[in-house]
């Protein structure tokens, strides 16, 4: 009987979810199962088919990282500034659209780099505005899930990109059609890429700025600053200054575990050394973002009754032992018991990051708040890359998780001492 209130209550809750966040989620789903469609199949092309050492896949990796840092925090303030969030989204999954029309080319490193520099522009592009425009198309109440839901359908797409790359490069190989050479199916990626475009463009309504103004004010105004005229200033270096502490906690958490978190292009290159087929690779990015897409929503539904930061604390917790597991792994059952930890941290961390910016900002600065952000994040990821890369090249495989668990471990006491530090400023729910 109580199971059945709780299924009927959160039916009842997923019916107040407003119909473009449903479209937001969708549109992340078709551009996930063509960016992981590609994504589960490059690292493996890249370093048997073109022979790109490990540690210039992790260099390339990072580059494509910098790009997305280096134009979130423009995109973030520009939607800020022109009071619009959806044109810069489209703008941003169009241009990941487009460059999905580049991979079945990239016969070379320089046509490869090329495609992912324009892919992750586009996500550069888009990440910040879309992530805004959700915040203030969500109700407060169910903000959690709003962001849990988004991300939930972000990791189906995740997983039904590799399980489609997983059996086209089955059914190609086994009909003589395809020897290691992946490009021919990269072709397959461009149709949900493009739907994703498209549905958008038709399924997503930016709400009236009025609407806006009315949600800030019921949820009041602690970091809200204002000029001579007594309006609210769009963007300033005191805005970025004084976003205020609760930001600032949620910003610190999120980089030191960046610091800790490196590619999944990694986790795909570790199943190769424990004895997994080539053919079998996808299968990894499936079996995380299967458990990344459940925990997501759920992790969300939860934080709206729970203290986030919980969950965050979680997370740390999960990546140390997914790590530790990577470490020790010399067969594919010990791998996939990491990468289900890997997914499950993921899902207990990214959704409710985004929940927490919304949390801690006002809706007139959030494209900037999300922007600044996913800078400093990045920032964090492209170290971790370069230094998964080198220690993966210049010790092993495993030295490279064993590295992670202690960052990890690092990260979490860090994270501690902070919440210790600064615990009449916790954010509380």
């Amino acid at each position: 009987m109580v199971e059945q209130k709780t299924i009927i209550k959160r039916a009842e809750l997923l019916k107040k979810v407003p119909q473009s966040i449903w479209a937001l989620g969708f549109v992340s789903m078709f551009m996930d199962i063509s960016s992981d469609f590609i994504n589960s199949l490059l690292p493996i092309y890249m370093s048997s088919v073109l022979g790109i050492s490990v540690i210039y896949i992790g260099l390339i990796e990072g580059i494509a990282e910098a790009l997305v840092l280096m134009i979130k925090i423009f995109s973030g303030v520009l939607s800020d500034i022109i009071k619009k969030r959806k044109i810069f989204a489209v703008m941003g999954y169009g241009l990941s659209a487009c460059a999905k029309l580049i991979f079945p080319f990239a016969s070379s490193v320089g046509v490869l780099l090329s495609a992912r520099v324009i892919d992750r522009l586009g996500k550069g592009l888009r990440d910040a505005p879309r992530d805004a425009l959700l915040g203030e198309l969500a109700p407060a109440s169910i903000r959690g899930l709003c962001f849990g839901l988004r991300q939930a359908l972000d990791n189906v797409g995740a997983f039904i990109g590799p399980i489609i790359a997983m059996i086209t490069l089955a059914i190609f190989t086994h009909i003589g059609h395809i020897d290691h050479d992946f490009r021919a199916l990269f072709w397959i990626a461009v149709i949900p890429a493009f739907l994703s475009v498209l549905l958008l463009i038709i399924g997503v309504k930016e709400p009236k700025r009025e609407q806006n103004e009315e949600e800030k004010k019921e949820e009041g105004s602690k970091n809200v600053f204002l000029d001579q005229a007594n309006n609210p200033v769009t963007f300033s270096f005191k805005v970025l200054c004084n976003f205020g502490p609760r930001y600032w906690l949620v910003v610190a958490a999120a980089t030191v575990l960046m610091f800790a978190r490196f590619s999944q292009a990694f986790l795909v290159l570790r199943s190769t050394t424990v004895g997994m087929p080539f053919a079998l690779a996808p299968l990894v990015i499936i079996i995380m973002n299967v458990v990344s897409a459940i925990s997501s929503y759920y992790a969300g539904y939860l934080s709206d009754s729970i203290n986030r930061l919980f969950f965050i604390i979680a997370g740390f917790i999960v990546l140390v032992a997914s790590d530790i597991i990577l470490g020790y792994a010399t067969n594919p059952w010990h791998l996939i018991g990491g990468v289900i930890l890997w997914g499950l941290h993921l899902g207990l961390t990214q959704g409710i990051f985004d929940a927490l910016i919304v949390d801690t900002t006002e809706s007139h600065v959030r494209g900037s708040a999300f922007g600044v952000f996913n800078f400093i994040c990045g920032i964090a990821i492209i170290i971790s890359n370069l230094v998964a890369g080198f220690m993966w090249m210049h010790y092993s495989p495993a030295v490279t998780f064993f590295v992670g668990a202690g960052f990890t471990v690092g990260a979490l006491v860090f994270f501690v001492i902070k919440l210790a530090l600064n615990h009449s400023r916790l954010y509380k729910k």
